[in-house]
């Protein structure tokens, strides 16, 4: 096939020219000013393809290391127990990530999962006892996935469902894509836990959303809670200003390697800015790590530079400023949760210095008249995600957030994310989390599902030994 020539554009801090043949494996010529050319290759777009590339151009190049391939701080971590550490079935292709667990009558549990691309979408376990599982089904088996949800391998994405009573039906909410791309959140009805579920004709929440939760507050009414997926849009306006205006590198990051990353990645922004959307986000993590790894003073910068810009690009910069801070929302669902009513709310952000460039993953426990706010903050693909907590008397907060991390990895176990809470046989509430094993995080690496007792009282949280 032909290659394409790429060459940094004027004003750049760093200046490169790129030879990239399509593939696969896709071949990247790259050479920076008058230096010889190394020759780089890109077996497929997966993460760990990408993460390869990464390494070894932070090696010949002077380029930012991925945060993935780093170690975490050492630390005795709190008292996890592995739940399930295997697959229970070939079908299920990626583990346990995002696990929804559900007590859904007295010594019966059900466990949803993020399915990614998998032909069959989210996994239904069984369990009497959270020791022992069976998959039950499918929320949506081949071909039953809703009509307005994108399906098929490296293209699809059927993220975090969960699974709720209401009245007298089972609900799961899920994220699915769009035609356009765009995420979307999704419900989806049954007479039982085990379905069949029939999907509503149409998404409840469009517009780039994702990760939704279902809390039924202290008067018995539904409410839907919900990421706006911003951390998603800045990369891509980011990488598209920088192409635009190179000089931007040298105002917007400190530190050689960081300008080095910011300049590569604009180089390369031609070829970027046509991939799928998880392709994109793996070819834009080094740029997201660079901006994210001091978020509030990037901020300052963005905001410096911005109040200097051309009319022309002040909407732009604007766009990527604001979408810095993702967002947490929650709205009430009428009583058969088949529409929002009255208007949605912001319930949290990220604002701590552990929570990087994004919070996801919520899930909200009505306890001793406080409402107790888990969720999971940074990048989920690294060992640096974790979870936090957060308190407040009402379903739309204020919410109290703990200073530090509350769950980190530690261990065998790196990246704990996504909690759920159920009440376990034995009477004590367990937070149910995925975690990586140690050194094997990233993108559709088998997540495990662990569990631990955890305790809310007099609005504090904590894990019972």
């Amino acid at each position: 096939m032909a290659s394409h020539d790429l060459a940094t554009p004027d004003g750049a801090s760093a200046v490169f020219r790129i030879r990239l043949t399509p593939g696969p494996p896709i071949r990247l010529a790259i050479a920076e000013e008058a230096e010889p050319e190394r020759e780089y290759s890109l077996p497929t777009l997966d993460q760990g393809a990408f993460l390869d590339l990464f390494e070894a151009l932070a090696r010949d190049l002077g380029l930012r290391r991925p945060q993935a391939r780093e170690t975490p701080p050492a630390g005795n971590g709190p008292p996890l127990t592995p739940i399930l550490t295997a697959p229970v079935s070939p079908k299920i292709l990626y583990g346990y990530g995002d696990p929804c667990v559900v007590r859904v009558a007295r010594d019966d549990y059900r466990l949803l999962v993020t399915s990614n691309d998998a032909p069959d979408a989210f996994p239904i376990l069984a369990s009497p006892n959270l020791v022992d599982w069976r998959l039950s089904g499918f929320v949506f088996p081949q071909g039953a996935a809703p009509g307005w949800a994108l399906t098929g391998r490296e293209v699809s994405d059927f993220w975090a469902p969960e699974l709720h009573r209401l009245d007298a039906q089972w609900l799961v909410c899920f994220t699915a894509r769009l035609a356009d791309r765009s995420l979307a959140v999704g419900l989806a009805r049954g007479g039982s836990p085990d379905g069949p579920f029939v999907p509503d004709p149409e998404p409840i929440v469009t517009g780039g959303v994702i990760d939704p939760h279902i809390l039924i507050d202290a008067a018995g009414a539904p409410w839907l809670v919900w990421k706006r997926d911003d951390n998603g849009v800045w990369p891509r306006v980011l990488g598209a200003l920088l192409h635009r205006r190179p000089a931007l590198a040298k105002a917007l990051f400190v530190g050689d390697r960081d300008r080095r990353t910011a300049a590569l990645t604009l180089t390369l922004w031609p070829w970027i800015a046509g991939l799928e959307p998880m392709a994109q986000f793996f070819a834009l993590q080094l740029l997201i790590e660079a901006a994210s790894a001091d978020l509030a003073a990037f901020e300052l910068r963005l905001a410096d530079v911005m109040a200097l810009a051309r009319t022309d690009e002040r909407a732009l910069m604007g766009q990527a400023l604001d979408a810095l801070r993702t967002r947490i929302y929650a709205q009430r669902l009428s009583a058969d949760a088949r529409r929002l009513q009255g208007e949605p709310t912001v319930i949290l952000q990220n604002d701590l210095p552990w929570e990087g460039h994004l919070i996801e993953g919520v899930w909200i426990s009505h306890d001793d008249g406080r409402y107790y706010l888990l969720y999971a903050g940074n990048d989920f693909s690294t060992a640096h995600y974790g979870i936090g907590a957060a308190v407040a008397d009402g379903p739309t907060g204020p919410y109290r957030k703990s200073s530090e991390v509350f769950l980190a990895s530690a261990g065998a176990w790196w990246g704990p994310g996504h909690p759920s809470v159920a009440l376990a046989p034995d009477g004590r509430r367990h937070i149910f989390l995925h975690a990586f094993r140690a050194g094997e995080v990233g993108y559709k690496a088998f997540r495990a599902l662990l569990a631990a007792p955890i305790r809310f009282n007099r609005g504090r949280v904590s894990l019972e030994g």
